[in-house]
């Protein structure tokens, strides 16, 4: 499906609560948890689903406005309003830019720059929600498989904690793998936010990071070594009749991925039969940006 094929007619206002940045001040990254309060309790969503965000224009290529989707990262009843109980819900942004391919011009992210310089108190329209949300195996004994990296994480933070603060734990194994290009942008993990060391404690849960090998930052993070280093483990899991692997990020982590697991595999014909037989059963979850 393609973003033209979402609709944005279905809007909201949401009020901005918290924009909070969650990688250091030092790092050239700047990620950013934002918290919005939409009116009226008439977004009902859930984990792992999207929202849209529509920034008006006009804009630098002529449209008059601007529509992105965006992970929910977590989910809340807010106060309530004139109009209703507020639903509040948090979404992890990252202020980027790209360059055109053809022209070779540097472009800020209209939806990202716009997220990221808003304050609490600004209002933006929202629509959606679109997607599906990250679906939990009946049996608590599954095993659990995440697989994130950059903003991906987002929705990896609120499903574990969902997971042993209110389910009151899992059975199975809980193993989170995830990259960065480096510590600093550890969205959630780095020494000035970590909400998953709180879980660390727990016996079913791991979690594995990897970031780019300095001095060549601009490499493409190395998921696949981190997972090569833990295949033993991994490939267990995935063999396993009852695991849920969860994958989130950009877009070109998948053929990173299916290389990683073609290796565990023997080869890439055994591993994409693999895979079949996971998306088949619905036991394998793609967000990807």
């Amino acid at each position: 499906m393609k973003l033209a094929d979402y609709s944005s007619d279905q809007r909201l206002t949401a009020t901005v609560n918290q924009s909070v940045r969650i990688t250091p001040q030092e790092s050239d990254a700047e990620i950013r948890n934002i918290t919005l309060d939409v009116e009226g309790g008439g977004l009902a969503t859930t984990i792992g689903q999207s929202i849209g965000v529509v920034v008006p224009g006009p804009h630098e290529f002529g449209h008059s406005e601007h529509f992105r989707l965006y992970t929910v990262a977590n989910t809340r009843a807010a106060n309530a309003s004139e109009n209703g109980s507020n639903t509040q819900i948090e979404i992890c942004v990252k202020r980027c830019s790209y360059v055109d391919e053809f022209s070779g011009e540097r472009h800020k992210g209209i939806a990202s720059h716009f997220l990221c310089d808003q304050r609490p108190g600004d209002q933006i329209i929202v629509t959606g929600p679109y997607g599906l949300p990250f679906k939990l195996p009946e049996e608590k004994s599954a095993d659990l498989l995440m697989i994130g990296l950059g903003t991906g994480i987002a929705p990896f933070r609120a499903f574990v904690r969902h997971l042993y603060e209110h389910l009151g734990g899992w059975e199975g194994r809980v193993r989170l793998f995830y990259g960065a290009k480096s510590g600093l942008e550890l969205a959630y993990m780095n020494d000035q936010q970590d909400d998953f060391v709180n879980y660390y404690d727990e016996e079913t849960f791991a979690a594995f990071t990897a970031v780019s090998p300095r001095p060549h930052m601009d490499d493409p993070v190395p998921l696949d070594e981190q997972l090569s280093r833990n295949q033993e483990e991994v490939w267990d899991m995935v063999l396993k009749h009852d695991t849920h692997a969860y994958i989130a990020g950009l877009e070109g982590m998948l053929p990173q991925l299916d290389i990683a697991f073609a290796d565990m595999a023997g080869s890439a014909e055994k591993w994409q039969r693999r895979k079949a037989e996971l998306i088949a059963g619905q036991r394998w979850t793609e967000l990807i940006y």
